[in-house]
């Protein structure tokens, strides 16, 4: 017996499976049984990416951290154009420096080149930090609206990764709806 997979994307997304046979029937009911769709499976897809770009509590925690980080963000602005600032004045009076004080210039440079790399990579670390939990909680958020989404409209799987998609079968759209509704209902 061969299995016979049949794909069908129609506006219900729908896989149909069914039987045939190398034998003849010998049977009637057993040759109506074997034609007859022995399943049907409504697929759905989320691009996540998507989600995380376009829906409204992804935009207002990418604000948020933001906000919380410029500060942060303008310090090290302001730490990176001194040290610009020092290079250049150290490049200009370098050939009339005595060696001693190039040397001690140099140091600085170093350090304040060290220290500002350290920072930058705190900040970079602090804020992927920070923005990975936000982003798990809408992604938390997006889990249960997808189950609803689910549940209401009878999906029987919903895939979160794929290498391609027709635009049939995207829910992205409807589950980012969910989350701005529920959004909105927060505030």
């Amino acid at each position: 017996m061969k299995a016979l997979l049949a794909l069908s994307f129609g506006a219900s997304a729908t896989v149909a499976l069914a039987q045939t046979t190398d034998k003849p029937a010998t049977d009637k009911a057993t040759s109506a049984d074997a034609s007859k769709p022995q399943a049907a499976i409504k697929i759905g897809f989320v691009n996540t990416e998507k989600l995380l770009r376009e829906s409204a509590p992804a935009k207002e925690a990418e604000a948020k951290i933001e906000e919380e980080f410029k500060k942060r963000d303008a310090d090290l602005q302001k730490l990176a154009n001194e040290l610009r600032a020092k290079f250049e004045n150290f490049d200009k009076n370098a050939p009339v420096m005595s060696d001693s004080e190039r040397n001690k210039a140099q140091r600085e440079l170093t350090d304040l080149d060290t220290d500002l790399q350290r920072k930058r990579r705190e900040f970079q670390e602090d804020f992927n930090r920070r923005r990975n939990d936000a982003f798990a909680t809408i992604v938390e958020k997006a889990n249960t609206a997808i189950k609803e989404i689910a549940e209401k409209q009878d999906y029987d799987l919903i895939l979160q990764d794929a290498v391609t998609v027709s635009p049939r079968v995207d829910v992205t759209d409807e589950v980012i709806k969910v989350l701005n509704s529920s959004n909105n209902a927060k505030k």
